[in-house]
């Protein structure tokens, strides 16, 4: 999110074992974002399964190369969800994503468990131009229909799909080549500067004054019948918080909402000990032995789905990079593997590649 930072860099020393992101997210390594995706700047993380490689077809047919797209599709409860998807390399990668995105296209033998495409069935991509920062996506008059509970789910893929390359940070949209003030079939505006600063599966029932208040993102966790993924939720934060980073912790612990579907991974009691501390990109926090959970705290185990949960959520503040847990002052951590953690944690390059 456009989030600043308002962490004052603590001058005191913290003893801390920075926890480490291996098996993390089916990666683990720090996100790379493409510069151009016209030309199909790919990811350069040789590490990564799911991420460049070259498939030779059984029919002897020439290599064909892929690269790890985020395509945010609709899981089971209706969330706008990203999903690391290898898709054939393309010059057009911006106009592709979106491609992937329709109903019945070429997305529709690679979709997970539970999920469906964004985009009504036919639509055609007439074509992607990134200028300045801001891409403008052009759709063909079948983009008009779709069903009316799916108009901010459409926005809200497109645009947190085109904008996963560094290239693009606003999104305008067009129909047959003209621009769409509004949404055809309900109405919704459409932003002048659409982006992801607009949030992603708002949730905004205990909000009795909007205007008063800022968006925060925070990760919970889905569930299907091949495992779990993380889904991020937008938040409306009062304005008073002035620390993004103890806000953004304070959601994540209330949990999900009851009717959303999503899972609390958070046993009650969890709290922060004191304020975070950030130095440097990176966040150390605190957490009383509630954060152990279910699991021995003689082991002093942390759950890698409480661990990813919080490393999503707080990369999401602007100047956050990396992010290290205590207990209790102690940092003698360990996985769900009985590994030391004993490496920083930085977002994934992809985040929901189905081999957690």
């Amino acid at each position: 999110m456009n989030k600043k930072l308002a962490i004052a860099v603590s001058a005191i020393a913290v003893t801390s074992v920075i926890l480490s992101g291996c098996g993390l997210f089916g990666g683990g390594e720090q996100a790379v974002k493409e510069v151009d995706p016209p030309q199909d700047v790919t990811y350069t993380d040789g590490k990564n399964a799911e991420g460049k490689k070259e498939a030779e077809s059984k029919s002897g047919k020439e290599n064909v190369q892929t690269v790890t797209r985020d395509l945010y599709l609709i899981d089971k409860n209706g969330m706008v969800v990203s999903q690391a998807l290898s898709l054939p390399k393309h010059e057009g990668a911006a106009k592709q994503v979106l491609e992937y995105l329709v109903d019945g296209g070429p997305v529709s033998n690679m979709l997970p468990d539970g999920f469906r495409a964004v985009l009504p069935a036919e639509t055609q991509v007439l074509g992607v131009t990134i200028k300045d920062g801001t891409a403008v996506a052009d759709f063909s008059k079948e983009f008009a229909n779709y069903k009316r509970e799916d108009e901010l789910k459409i926005l809200q893929s497109v645009t947190y799909t085109l904008t996963q390359f560094e290239s693009v940070k606003k999104v305008k949209i067009w129909v047959n080549g003209h621009p769409l003030n509004e949404m055809p079939v309900n109405g919704t505006p459409i932003s002048e500067d659409l982006s992801r600063a607009d949030g992603i599966n708002l949730d905004t029932a205990d909000v009795t004054d909007i205007t008063n208040t800022h968006p925060l993102t925070v990760y919970f966790l889905g569930q299907n019948e091949n495992g779990t993924y993380y889904v991020p939720v937008t938040r409306r934060v009062d304005n008073t918080e002035k620390d993004p980073i103890t806000a953004a912790v304070s959601e994540l612990l209330k949990g999900p909402s009851s009717t959303s579907g999503l899972l609390d991974e958070f046993q009650g009691g969890v709290k922060l000990n004191g304020e975070p501390k950030y130095e440097n990109g990176k966040v150390t926090l605190d957490f009383n032995k509630s954060i152990y959970g279910s699991f021995d705290e003689e082991k002093k185990v942390i759950s890698e789905n409480v661990l990813n949960s919080l490393v999503l959520t707080l990369t999401e503040q602007e100047g956050v990079e990396t992010v290290a847990l205590t207990v209790d002052g102690k940092a003698d951590l360990t996985n769900e593997k009985g590994e030391k953690l004993s490496k920083p944690v930085a977002r994934p390059a992809n985040v929901n590649t189905g081999s957690f």
